[in-house]
């Protein structure tokens, strides 16, 4: 994970490329997709929303990252539909090349603001403040999950890696105590120790269904769930559902109360 820092770092540099590196990965099936109205498996947009909602979502994010203020929803997951929803009516272009063009190049101007800029500089983002190197987290995971979709659509391999997956963390270390599902969590006591493999640890603690993330694990967990990089972003994006990752073997759980891992995921609402 990128430590916190006033100056940018190797990691922010590899955290940037990253950025600028999915943005092409994902522009690159754009240009060779002759027809974007293709459906997205289990959701309601297509192959060209999708890629209309990330070129209108990287502008945002580049406009945040060289300091503009700007609103987007309330941080609720609703909100966020809604506007996305707003903004998808009032943007109609659904060229693949066009769209692929726009991607990179508001991913590209994401990376020159983030260069002006000291890494902890505090943003407002749509799901509430983070520093700059977390946006730049947000980003990169906002588009490996709709590229992911994408990819899916055109039945070509996805573009999330371990070392993409492992860079999400500082955004959904940030983002997990903001999108508990109330109705799910409420009441809900637990400490869970999250394992990646031989990559990071997390602690994610339960009180009466308020939240908290530390890195690191804590002594005594009630669950532990071992899982890789590349399967804990997809099952916190919504991608992979419990039983069936499950049943893949893609997590493994164990403990004094082993069968929380099961509702673990749907104790948030991805927004």
């Amino acid at each position: 994970m990128i430590p916190p820092s006033s100056a940018p770092t190797a990691g922010h540099a590899r955290l940037l490329a990253a950025v600028t590196d999915a943005a092409e990965d994902i522009a690159a099936l754009l240009r060779s997709c002759g027809d974007t109205s293709a459906p997205i498996p289990g959701a309601e947009w297509t192959v060209g929303e999708a890629a209309a909602h990330l070129a209108m979502a990287n502008e945002l994010m580049a406009d945040l990252a060289a300091g503009e203020r700007r609103t987007y929803g309330d941080g609720t997951p609703q909100s966020l539909a809604a506007a996305n929803a707003e903004a998808l009516a009032v943007f109609p272009e659904r060229d693949g090349p066009a769209l692929a063009a726009e991607i990179t190049r508001h991913a590209q101007a994401f990376g020159e603001a983030f260069a002006r800029r000291s890494p902890s500089d505090p943003v407002l983002t749509p799901l509430g403040p983070m520093d700059l190197a977390t946006l730049a987290s947000y980003l990169l995971t906002h588009m490996l999950g709709h590229g992911y979709d994408i990819a899916v659509a055109l039945r070509r391999p996805h573009m999330i890696d371990r070392h993409r997956a492992e860079l999400c963390l500082p955004f959904l270390m940030t983002a997990m105590p903001r999108v508990v599902d109330d109705r799910s969590s409420a009441g809900h006591t637990a400490r869970y120790a999250l394992r990646m493999g031989r990559g990071p640890r997390l602690t994610v603690t339960f009180t009466d269904g308020a939240v908290e993330v530390a890195p690191g694990t804590a002594p005594r967990p009630d669950c532990t769930i071992l899982t890789g990089p590349v399967a804990f972003v997809l099952l916190a994006l919504g991608r992979y559902t419990p039983g069936a990752a499950l049943a893949r073997g893609r997590v493994l759980a164990w403990g004094r109360r082993p069968w929380l891992a099961l509702r673990f995921p749907l104790r948030f609402a991805a927004p």
